[in-house]
């Protein structure tokens, strides 16, 4: 007879876990509630375990394990310059696997330090359970799970190090401890957060040529996160690397010196500019370059305290029908994330919106990309680490930023 343990939120998914892994004639034999304890009442809600029997075990014993996914293919981090712009970050022959050991260094070095530090000043300890909660009972399936409660606690303070939303990295425990195995090593519980981070950024979303169709793409967002730099750089890759046929429009005119900077870029590439006043400019822009590629609009920086300013800029942007346009909200990846919730729900009233994440160079954490993902649900797009065109910019990389958060380093 074979007898194992299941957990799992309720008794009904306990069950069918027990049979999913043992087959349709497994039992119950005993059941109990575990309430969570020590520092997984900080994340974790009561579950249930059942202890499950099947008489032939002969049939099980011969699955093999499911097979673990320990490597992901790694292309760039999100502050290291690409080769000719950003359309140099697909994929490339000399791209290096990136294994999950890579990242056991940080997590095991943050259990090395805690174990060497004073008992009274000491974040993890090999029993994470207060002196109080230990009794007779403890087993060695208790330890087991201890040592698995400190490797998530470990991963969980990286994460809100690295200024991930305590929310969200709540959240991301939680859906995790449903799935994992109850004596899964360190090992396994970083390599499902690490997938599970890839997963929840998602594939960047990227400008695009549709042979046969213009499209206008508008640039929005607060003052001084850098607009007007980003919208270069993205122009010289479509220009020089992508041979497109693209123009600027030019509709900040509340900064002069916004028109003349982009005037210098339009130069630079052999573009045309056109400088837009009002919206009701864009209609007979729309029809005099029809017949382009790819047009660039540069808004004006507004507050999204001041709602005329806003809806001014939604107008603008409701001049182009939808399958035509493409909107990229701008942010400084150094702005508070209070701040950056107010200014996306802001713009979100204005329209559906791509990611573009600036200012990499001017933070050591990178926690907000994820942040605001997980707030907005916006495809994340392009992040820029400096002032240089067209060099300081590139698609954002899923699996960099993962490997950051984690505390894998660039």
């Amino acid at each position: 007879m074979l007898i194992k343990k299941f957990e799992a939120p309720t008794e009904a998914e306990a069950l069918a876990k027990a049979q999913a892994e043992l087959g349709k004639d497994a039992m119950i034999t005993h059941k109990k509630v575990i309430k969570p304890r020590g520092i997984f009442k900080l994340f974790r809600k009561a579950s249930v375990e059942v202890t499950a029997s099947v008489d032939n075990d002969t049939d099980y014993a011969k699955r093999p394990l499911p097979p673990l996914n320990t490597q992901v293919n790694y292309t760039r981090p999100v502050n290291q310059r690409p080769q000719g712009g950003f359309s140099a970050v697909a994929p490339r022959e000399d791209d290096k696997v990136f294994p999950i050991e890579q990242l056991l260094d940080g997590i095991q070095n943050m259990q090395k330090n805690n174990a060497q530090a004073p008992a009274a000043d000491r974040k993890i300890t090999n029993d994470c359970k207060d002196s109080k909660e230990k009794d007779a009972e403890k087993s060695q399936e208790t330890q087991e799970d201890s040592a698995s409660m400190a490797c998530i606690k470990m991963i969980y303070e990286k994460l809100v190090q690295n200024e991930v939303e305590e929310e969200y990295a709540n959240k991301l425990i939680s859906e995790i401890d449903q799935t994992l195995r109850p004596d899964s090593d360190m090992k396994s519980i970083l390599s499902n957060i690490y997938q599970k981070l890839i997963l929840k950024l998602g594939e960047p979303k990227t400008l695009t040529i549709e042979e046969g169709k213009v499209k206008y793409v508008f640039f929005i967002g607060p003052t001084g996160v850098g607009k007007t730099t980003t919208i270069a750089k993205i122009a010289s890759s479509l220009k020089l690397s992508m041979k497109a046929n693209i123009a600027l429009f030019a509709a900040d005119t509340y900064r002069l010196a916004a028109v003349d900077q982009l005037q210098k870029y339009a130069d630079i590439l052999s573009v045309p500019l056109r400088v837009i006043y009002e919206y009701t400019d864009m209609k007979q822009a729309v029809s005099d370059f029809s017949h382009y590629d790819i047009v660039l609009v540069d808004t004006a920086g507004r507050s999204h305290k001041d709602k005329k300013q806003t809806d001014d800029i939604e107008k603008l942007i409701n001049t182009v029908p939808k399958e035509n346009r493409e909107v990229y909200l701008v942010l400084s990846a150094a702005t508070k994330y209070k701040d950056l919730v107010r200014i996306t729900e802001a713009y979100s009233e204005i329209a559906e919106y791509n990611l573009i994440f600036t200012k990499l160079d001017e933070t050591e954490c990178i926690g907000n990309i994820f942040n605001i993902k997980m707030l907005t649900d916006a495809p994340l797009s392009y992040a820029t680490d400096g002032q240089n065109v067209p060099d300081d910019i590139s698609k954002i990389n899923p699996q960099s930023v993962a490997k950051q958060l984690l505390g894998g380093g660039n």
